[in-house]
């Protein structure tokens, strides 16, 4: 009788042991879902403003090269940018579905999320690894291209598409010459001016604040001084980069999102499949 009463008393601590795992376990999973939701949700808001950071970085890199493409000789250098805006339209609908299986878990919007997810990462790695490429080829190339279209220049009323490009480009990052404005003053580049005129760089070197600035260098302060070489490698690196790290981020994030995701599609049940249950065809 001692032993049966013994034997009793372990069964009962056995099953009070099992009992406390059981809700330890229970008390643990509802604390990950709790959380998996709370990041899923985040997340999702974090998605949504990432995508006009996109938008902005790819916009900025096909304006660069619609501006400069006389000297940005490599016609895929916009790739990076289109990618990036395609990559910000499919995160506005990805945001969208975050947020709502955080609130309410559904098998179909969790499979779509995680297709969503995995299309976003294929164009975001293909736009970070295209910026880093194409910035350090046209670096490579940007001096030789810049210094052949300013040998062609032949003065500031020229109809050559060349000489207007030169100009722009001037103006625009309100540089003078390639390294600086005495570039102007070198064999290489003398041809445009009229013999009996002296030294002097193009008008396009002129401060926007100076209205009556011809390019006399004898009044320095009143030109651009600093070269377009540098300028333009300077924006160039700035933008690509710009695409490298936001894709770059991006991908973790939305690495985190779908590991979130995976998390509550462990613990929601296949409800839908209940149709192949055997009472159905009973």
């Amino acid at each position: 009788m001692v032993v049966v009463s013994l034997g009793s008393q372990g069964m009962s601590r056995m099953k009070m042991v099992r009992t406390f795992v059981m809700s330890f376990h229970c008390l643990e999973d509802s604390w990950i879902r709790s959380f998996a939701r709370t990041l899923l949700m985040f997340l999702g808001l974090v998605l949504w403003g990432a995508a006009a950071a996109l938008a902005f970085g790819g916009a900025f890199v096909i304006l660069m090269y619609k501006n400069y493409k006389c000297f940005l000789q490599e016609s895929f250098l916009p790739l990076p940018g289109w990618l990036a805006i395609a990559a910000a339209f499919v995160l506005l609908p990805t945001g969208i579905l975050a947020i709502s299986i955080s609130a309410k878990s559904s098998r179909y919007r969790q499979g779509v999320l995680m297709y969503l997810l995995l299309i976003l990462l294929c164009l975001e790695t293909s736009s970070a690894l295209l910026a880093q490429i194409y910035s350090t080829r046209v670096a490579s190339e940007l001096k030789s291209t810049m210094g052949h279209l300013f040998y062609q220049y032949n003065g500031p009323y020229s109809e050559n598409p060349l000489s207007r490009a030169v100009d722009k480009i001037q103006r625009k990052l309100q540089c003078c010459g390639i390294q600086n404005y005495t570039d102007w003053l070198t064999a290489a580049t003398v041809s445009w001016h009229l013999p009996t005129e002296k030294a002097c760089v193009p008008e396009s070197c002129c401060k926007a604040t100076y209205s009556h600035c011809r390019g006399d260098l004898c009044q320095l302060e009143q030109l651009f001084q600093e070269g377009c070489l540098r300028k333009l490698e300077d924006q160039l690196r700035f933008v690509m980069l710009y695409i490298f790290w936001c894709c770059a981020v991006l991908s973790v994030l939305e690495m985190l999102a779908g590991f979130s995701n995976g998390i509550l599609m462990r613990h929601q049940p296949f409800q839908d499949l209940r149709i192949l249950d055997s009472a159905t065809f009973s």
